[in-house]
């Protein structure tokens, strides 16, 4: 009897199957337009699609009567690239099959020998900067649309202060000082959002929990800190917290664990794989973290990639 489990997709599957300039395209253009019949990236109509004498470009007679000409990679991550989109689909494969995230330089570094032709160490930094950036899990529905457990909690992330140069400190009292505020959100068994705060003051928090969190959740957990005792989150909800100063981490079905677990791999990521992430661009990183830990079941977390670039 034949197994139905689908093969695993590897590098050098990848390379297989995906080796060529028109394979890379005939698949986008699959992830694209499913139904087969492409759709003009600017008016959204397909009813007056022609195609043109090249490979995988049209032109949209809706838009103009001369005919608004484009591509497949129209309106993509890969439009204007002058990088092969094989060296694209190897950035993208490598930086979902890494669980803790893979940096810009470590990936240039595994390119073949003649690297030098295919882009410097810039080129793969901004390549990776594009494919985070449709890292974007703006499909989900709130956390916990469904009822179920709901955990909250904030961290801090960059480096204590005593281990930088002297010219880089920032001489701010506090221990969270210099370092970038996050705020989190994670459904028991579900998915996870995370975004950068200036404060943790209780609009802030407000703003956030509207946006991320169905009020049909029936208990938020969180740690201590008070600005989770003034918020509504919603007619069933009951909110209860764990004192992790005072050495409490567990109480029954009370608990941040799994938000918890999520900023460790988050942390380790940053100081394994890239060193150091600055503010202007963790959001970004946030977002590669996040959608990877929401998709870590998806068998096809490649072509999801793909689909969002």
């Amino acid at each position: 009897m034949k197994s139905t489990t689908k093969p695993r997709l590897t590098l050098r599957g990848l390379e297989k199957f995906y080796g060529t300039e028109d394979a890379c395209k005939e698949l986008l253009a699959s992830l694209r337009w499913p139904s087969g019949k492409p759709t003009c990236p600017r008016c959204a109509d397909g009813s007056k699609i022609y195609k043109t004498g090249e490979a995988y470009r049209w032109k949209c007679k809706s838009c103009n009567k001369n005919g608004y000409k484009f591509s497949v990679l129209t309106g993509t991550v890969f439009e204007n690239t002058n990088m092969p989109l094989t060296i694209w689909f190897k950035v993208a494969f490598m930086m979902v099959s890494s669980k803790k995230g893979m940096s810009a330089l470590q990936i240039w570094r595994m390119m073949p020998p003649s690297r030098g032709e295919e882009g410097s160490y810039k080129t793969y930094w901004y390549m990776c900067h594009r494919i985070r950036a449709a890292m974007q899990d703006g499909g989900l529905e709130k956390l916990a649309a469904g009822g179920g457990v709901v955990e909250i909690d904030e961290t801090y992330v960059g480096g204590k202060e005593e281990n930088k140069h002297k010219s880089k400190r920032l001489n701010i009292r506090g221990g969270h000082k210099g370092k970038v505020g996050v705020i989190g959100a994670i459904a028991r068994k579900g998915n996870v959002t995370a975004q950068v705060i200036e404060n943790l003051g209780v609009t802030t928090v407000e703003r956030f929990v509207k946006k991320t969190i169905s009020e049909d959740v029936s208990l938020v957990a969180t740690d201590q800190a008070q600005v989770y005792d003034y918020q509504y989150y919603g007619p069933k909800a009951q909110h209860e917290a764990v004192n992790h100063s005072a050495g409490e981490y567990v109480r029954g079905i009370v608990h941040t664990a799994n938000i918890d677990s999520f900023w460790s791999l988050l942390k380790r990521g940053i100081m394994g794989s890239y060193h150091h992430v600055s503010k202007k661009y963790l959001p970004m990183y946030l977002n590669e973290f996040s959608w990877r830990y929401n998709n870590r079941k998806n068998e096809d977390i490649f072509l999801s990639v793909l689909a969002g670039c």
